[in-house]
């Protein structure tokens, strides 16, 4: 890290900054101000300068900013890769169709893809559930690819199912893939548009990316692009409840 990377980093702990220039900017505040300790802060901020790779932080309390910072070459305009963070926008898109009577988390999932399905489907297969999904227990025993040039619905209903689902866990980004397919199979936009007007314009987060497999599907599991601050109010909104600005 270059020394004036850090000193200046390290500074944004003990003053009040100009907000980020992003469409509605969570509120600022020293971190005394919300109860926390601008030295544990400094602490905090000096472990993580020692680790290879870091993007950036922005530590939140009580819904306001009391620590912000990026390590070079990165800054608060800066779309960054958020990797299975993906999971949990892909998951509340999941969530906002249900609201809107799109599916049910109990639908099954051979429902939305039937021609996709292999000839005989087994038996765990045929049970499998988007809840199965959400909960990343969808019975494999291998994760399907979630290669964006080898993911699509044919290839994960393809993969073998040896167990119930809902019984075995395994870690699976396919599965998030196959949300996010389910979402646009009952809606006609991706992911990313039906979120565009439902959670990123209510939230301010201007300009997000989200990479797609061979079929123009949103990769669901990962490859969304955000900011640091879209990060913070993306938490910030679950902290509420789904409550922001006063409305649900």
């Amino acid at each position: 890290m270059k020394p004036l990377i850090r000193i200046s980093f390290l500074i944004l702990l003990t003053t009040t900054l100009t907000a980020v220039q992003a469409a509605s900017p969570l509120p600022r505040s020293t971190p005394e101000a919300q109860g926390v300790s601008s030295g544990a802060l400094s602490d905090f901020v000096n472990a993580l300068d020692q680790i290879d790779g870091m993007n950036s932080v922005m530590i939140v309390r009580h819904g306001h900013v009391i620590a912000e910072g990026w390590w070079a070459p990165y800054d608060a305009a800066h779309n960054h890769i958020l990797y299975s963070l993906s999971k949990s926008f892909t998951s509340t898109a999941v969530g906002m169709a249900v609201a809107e009577g799109k599916l049910s988390i109990d639908d099954e999932v051979l429902k939305f893809y039937p021609d996709d399905a292999p000839a005989n489907p087994s038996r765990n297969l045929k049970a499998m559930r988007v809840r199965d999904l959400l909960m990343i227990s969808t019975g494999h025993q291998d994760e399907p690819s979630p290669a964006a040039d080898v993911v699509c619905p044919k290839s994960f209903l393809a993969k073998e199912v040896p167990h119930l689902p809902g019984t075995h866990f395994k870690y699976n980004t396919a599965a998030t893939f196959m949300q996010s397919a389910i979402v646009q199979k009952v809606t006609g936009q991706t992911v990313l548009d039906f979120l565009q007007p439902r959670l990123f314009e209510p939230l301010g987060i201007e300009h997000p990316l989200w990479d797609t497999n061979f079929q123009g599907i949103s990769l669901g599991g990962y490859g969304l692009r955000v900011r640091t601050e879209d990060i913070a109010k993306f938490g910030q909104l679950y902290l509420q409840k789904g409550r922001w600005n006063g409305k649900q």
